[in-house]
């Protein structure tokens, strides 16, 4: 079992940037692809972004293309997800997990990490 441990969240003036990062512990997760999720409150956890197990490979949700980048080191064992431009509505909860394959839906994603706060606001 893999433990996720996500940090680098905080208060950010909108059109700042945040990188997060999710360090893993437990076993190696080299094979493993990865993603970032978020959840504002009153609102389901939606999905941010992908990565495949060699970084080869990556997936967006439309609303952060092109202002978000997932990115990994497996020697590090660590998942980043750079944030520029950043808006108000991007704040929510950012978790990292483990995709188990299959849908890019959270039920498809497994070993999540307790959470960073990204809250985007002047």
């Amino acid at each position: 079992q893999v433990q996720l441990v996500e940090s680098g969240g905080g208060l950010v003036q909108p059109g700042g940037s945040l990188r997060l990062s999710c360090a893993a512990s437990g076993r190696t997760f080299i094979n493993d692809a990865m993603g970032w999720f978020r959840q504002a409150p009153g609102k389901e956890r939606e999905f941010v972004a992908r990565i495949t197990w060699s970084g080869g490979f990556t997936a967006y949700a439309d609303s952060v293309k092109g202002r978000f980048t997932i990115s990994r080191d497996n020697a590090k064992n660590t998942v980043y997800l750079q944030m520029n431009r950043l808006k108000p509505e991007d704040t929510a909860v950012y978790y990292c997990a483990v995709h188990r394959g299959g849908s890019f839906t959270a039920a498809d994603f497994t070993s999540w990490g307790q959470g960073t706060q990204v809250t985007v606001s002047s």
